[in-house]
């Protein structure tokens, strides 16, 4: 499903819905990827009180999914209860095994629209939503490469093969800038200052990217092999860093296809590790060995909320295993 993005009117959505993906996507500065996330959500939970509020023909045996919202208007969201809405939490749970963090995350999205359609449209008078909590769920700890493991990669990528320098630039960049994987495909070459870099985060937000030794010199390294085809390269894609083999910019699903590869060939477990994985790996490696303050981190990794930036502060179990033995009742 389409969702209502740049302002492409998606007739297989309410209009009230379309109306707010606008406004996430013009006014918030939404991305693409949070507002196809919000679209599943939200249409998940129309055609759920579609069904539980008895709004489609009981000859009908539809299958949720089947279920058509186009047709649902602001009246339906009027007399949605507090009760209504567990209702749909508790079905998450029993019939589509959704855990806490999934069911915090829709439960997000829903209030969010609630918000908006009360506070900003104000084609709502009363929020169901205000007293809507969402389940507990407790502080993850990232999933990171040690050191050694992020040597060991690097040096995986080392090999006869035609895009190894390229993959090596790529590894390189996540493991040392904590680049997102949207990020790193974007990197245009005209976003290169001597050893700065811009990129478009989330929100459209543009931050500055520091690069050390090594970033430069893996991607010096590989501009030569890439402005060997400059003529091959598609028109629209000239400004891109990273080139795939059929000389276009490369997409998010090849590059994790390259991390994966290399991920494998280094022995580790190329289930477990994702190019978001080796984003985690280039903060905790910073905080753990660069003493690099929780502030500055979050600048570095381009977080909204300092929150989202502390669970960095969990990883390091060195430092705390460090403090223990420096009490001096330890050797007693």
């Amino acid at each position: 499903m389409k969702s209502d993005i740049n302002g492409i009117y998606n007739n297989e959505l309410p209009s009230f819905l379309n109306d707010y993906f606008n406004y996430l996507s013009t006014i918030k500065g939404c991305s693409i990827n949070t507002i196809v996330a919000y679209t599943a959500d939200l249409s998940l939970l129309l055609k759920f009180l579609k069904m539980y509020k008895g709004l489609i023909p009981s000859d009908k045996n539809l299958k949720l999914e089947d279920i058509v919202i186009s047709d649902l208007t602001l009246d339906t969201l009027k007399t949605l209860t507090l009760q209504d809405l567990y209702a749909f939490i508790s079905y998450l749970g029993k019939y589509r095994a959704n855990g806490n963090y999934a069911k915090a995350r829709k439960i997000a999205s829903i209030k969010s629209l609630f918000k908006y359609l009360t506070t900003k449209a104000k084609v709502l008078t009363v929020d169901p939503t205000i007293d809507l909590e969402s389940p507990k769920i407790g502080k993850r700890s990232p999933v990171f490469l040690t050191l050694n493991e992020s040597k060991d990669l690097l040096e995986a990528t080392i090999s006869r093969d035609k895009h190894s320098i390229r993959d090596h630039s790529i590894i390189t960049l996540f493991l040392n800038c904590g680049l997102r994987l949207s990020e790193l495909c974007s990197i245009n070459l005209s976003d290169m200052k001597e050893d700065t870099l811009s990129v478009i985060g989330k929100g459209n937000k543009e931050r500055t990217i520091y690069l050390n030794k090594a970033s430069l010199r893996a991607i010096y390294k590989y501009l030569p092999i890439r402005n060997m085809n400059i003529d091959k390269i598609h028109a629209e894609d000239k400004d891109a860093l990273f080139i795939s083999g059929k000389f276009g910019r490369i997409n998010k699903r090849t590059v994790e296809r390259i991390v994966k590869k290399h991920i494998g060939d280094a022995g580790l477990n190329k289930n477990k590790y994702t190019p978001h994985k080796l984003r985690h790996t280039s903060a905790t490696l910073m905080y753990k060995y660069g003493n690099v303050d929780i502030r500055s981190l979050q600048d570095i990794l381009g977080h909204e909320n300092i929150s989202t930036t502390q669970i960095y502060t969990h990883a390091d179990d060195e430092k705390l295993r460090n403090a223990v033995k420096s009490n001096p009742l330890s050797d007693e």
